[in-house]
């Protein structure tokens, strides 16, 4: 019945949707395009897609070769303009997922902006000496004032888009029309193993180009590690059977980890909080009176590495807290060996790029 009464809502806002793309696509608005190396990572859905993971596995495979910068608006936090992140930063400061993205590879230039073109001008044409070979943007799929050089777009194996509609009666942030404009569509979530005829059936359902190519990948979950250092390093959760957890989340979608910890655990417990939830003083107290309600001798806090980042945040934490406190890592996994030649792509793209702007760069110097 909601869906009903949102439907022409969802109308109105293709109708606008529409006519700003066809504007870009008109290039009566303008987009920039940049002569060194830029990387788009987004969606077409509203969260839950692993964005986060993704740009992180793109930092971890051109890191070591180039010098890598992420940039991202830094959704919720309280501050404007072009910012650097530090591992002890707040996420009032730069937000959750560029602060995660730090701690992971604190090496990395890590920036936010709500003015990509501002922000990626400054990583690749500041400061020489720090200035970025590659910029990876972090959720951009629809920011079209910027055309990269790659544009990866992230879709749900468990959401398919062909079943599903615009906001607000739907999850897609824009018509699956615009799936045309990725070089390169990644299924994710997907389950260890797909059939040949599963294959086929996704391509058909995000209507993939013959100028499109199209990799999957699942979710590898780590062991669970403190969130504050004074905590017990490594608890025998994975040997024994005999832990009650508290899972306690603010993210878009978290069946999967549930169903995760349920492989390890008496019990799995779970409070639901909204994606990119600031957490209280009062939440705090929610937590640990449910905490409390465990039955085991022998239970945990288990939250996401994004939760952590703002559960860092908030002063006077009860000790119990504390000490209890989890997260527990995620990253993506390419199925089959799609990584080595997804990897091979990205580094190729970069390196010669990277070497095309030296050389361009080089002959222009020479004749002033």
């Amino acid at each position: 019945m909601l869906k009903l009464v949102l439907y022409p809502f969802s109308a109105i806002y293709g109708i606008i949707i529409y006519f700003r793309n066809r504007l870009y696509d008109l290039k009566i608005l303008r987009s920039v395009e940049f002569e060194q190396p830029v990387i788009s990572v987004g969606n077409i859905t509203v969260g839950g897609t692993g964005k986060t993971p993704h740009t992180e596995y793109l930092v971890s495979i051109l890191k070591d070769k180039f010098k890598v910068a992420t940039l991202s608006r830094g959704y919720k936090r309280k501050t404007r303009g072009f910012r650097l992140v530090n591992v002890d930063s707040t996420t009032y400061e730069v937000g959750d997922e560029p602060l995660q993205i730090k701690n992971k590879f604190p090496e990395v230039t890590v920036a936010v902006c709500e003015n990509r073109v501002k922000g990626v001008d400054l990583l690749l044409n500041g400061d020489p000496e720090s200035s970025a070979d590659i910029v990876i943007l972090d959720d951009a799929f629809q920011h079209r004032r910027i055309t990269p050089g790659i544009n990866i777009l992230l879709v749900d194996y468990n959401r398919p888009i062909k079943k599903d509609t615009l906001l607000p009666a739907g999850r897609l942030r824009e018509g699956s029309v615009q799936m045309r404009r990725a070089n390169i569509i990644i299924v994710t979530k997907c389950p260890e193993e797909i059939t040949p005829i599963s294959r086929r059936i996704m391509q058909k359902n995000v209507f993939l180009k013959p100028y499109q190519s199209m990799y999957f990948t699942s979710i590898l979950y780590g062991k669970i590690k403190p969130v504050f250092s004074y905590n017990e390093a490594d608890p025998d959760i994975y040997e024994k059977k005999d832990y009650d957890v508290l899972l306690v989340t603010g993210i878009a979608s978290s069946a999967g980890i549930k169903k995760h910890l349920q492989k390890f655990s008496n019990e799995v417990d779970e409070l639901k909080f909204s994606d990119h939830y600031r957490y209280s003083e009062k939440d705090i107290v929610t937590i640990m009176n449910r905490f409390n309600n465990l039955k085991s001798e022998k239970k945990l806090i288990v939250t996401t590495e994004k939760d952590a980042m703002r559960f860092r945040d908030i002063k006077n934490l009860v000790q119990e807290f504390r000490h209890s406190l989890y997260s527990l890592p995620i990253k993506v996994k390419f199925l089959e060996k799609e990584g080595e030649l997804f990897n091979q792509k990205m580094i190729n793209y970069v390196g010669e790029n990277k070497s095309n702007f030296s050389l361009h760069k080089r002959k222009n110097q020479s004749k002033t």
